[in-house]
């Protein structure tokens, strides 16, 4: 059985927002059993917002919630590093509207909360047990669920690029898993489109400090942290993405060209079609299902 987590103490950082540009501090705090993640504004009186799907608003570009009171963009790094870390319970404190990007990747938020040490809580966790296929579509862009004992990530992206024609990853989550070889990679862009993007008032904390920057036939930065590091980024958007069920997930994902909006009308789906899945406890998951046949997409331009 699995239980429930938060944070022994609080723990704090400043950055800059990645589309805002504007100076952030952020401070988590320890929460209760089915607290959930509350974000918190403290520059607007403490208004409060659970992270869920119910809130889910904008998704170009990264994951933003709102309850009509209050708005907090890009939360899919921070969300992916609670969930890889299993921290159900916490508080988090902001002075404005969006998440401190930090580095462009989750680690320095898995770092921040070990430093807060993470504490085991008296009540389970239950797990949203996939029992039937469950898909978004777009085009020829495509999210699929399908039944699982575990976690499982496929993900496939293409762009007409020479460093990113095609990369496919495979990963069974494990929280160790995410900690070495999801949590490092940082988000990407393109630099053709930035001057289109912070004319929409988009990526206007963007720098080379936080993002992998591809120019037409490479990239601005000094190096990768993986030679896939692309895909693995989407990832980790894509756990983070998740983490607004509210549950943890026993399923394989299998994505191809998908993105933050298809992620959240996955999500949405998901919750829609209870009669297609259920919730367990980790000591009762073990189903042994059918497998299902995994479709493999055509080769990439």
């Amino acid at each position: 059985m699995e239980f429930q987590k938060s944070i022994k103490r609080s723990v704090s950082c400043t950055g800059i927002g990645l589309h805002s540009g504007k100076p952030v501090k952020l401070r988590m705090l320890p929460a209760g059993e089915d607290t959930g993640v509350i974000f918190r504004r403290v520059d607007l009186g403490n208004l409060e917002i659970r992270a869920s799907q119910e809130v889910i608003t904008q998704v170009n570009y990264a994951t933003s919630i709102s309850n009509g009171k209050m708005q907090i963009f890009t939360v899919e790094h921070l969300l992916g590093a609670l969930y890889g870390l299993g921290i159900n319970n916490i508080i988090v404190e902001l002075d404005t509207d969006e998440v401190p990007i930090l580095d462009g990747s989750a680690a320095p938020y898995v770092e921040l909360l070990q430093q807060a040490e993470i504490v085991r809580l008296e009540r389970p966790n239950y797990f949203l047990q996939i029992l039937e296929p469950i898909e978004a579509k777009e085009g020829d862009r495509s999210i699929t669920v399908y039944p699982s004992d575990h976690f499982d990530i496929t993900y496939m992206i293409s762009f007409n690029h020479p460093w990113l024609r095609r990369q496919e990853k495979t990963i069974r989550f494990s929280r160790d898993h995410f900690i070495k070889q999801i949590a490092p990679a940082r988000t990407f862009g393109f630099l053709h489109e930035i001057a289109q993007m912070r004319a929409s008032h988009l990526a206007l904390g963007g720098s080379l400090e936080n993002a992998i920057v591809l120019t037409e036939h490479g990239i601005l930065n000094e190096h990768l942290r993986f030679p896939d590091e692309f895909v693995r980024h989407k990832i980790l958007d894509l756990i983070g993405d998740l983490a607004l069920l509210s549950y943890r997930l026993l399923g394989h994902v299998v994505a191809h060209k998908a993105g933050h909006r298809l992620h959240s009308e996955l999500v949405t789906k998901i919750l829609e079609h209870s009669e297609k899945w259920d919730l367990v406890l980790w000591k009762n998951k073990v189903r042994h299902f059918p497998k299902f046949p995994i479709p493999v997409p055509a080769t990439a331009i």
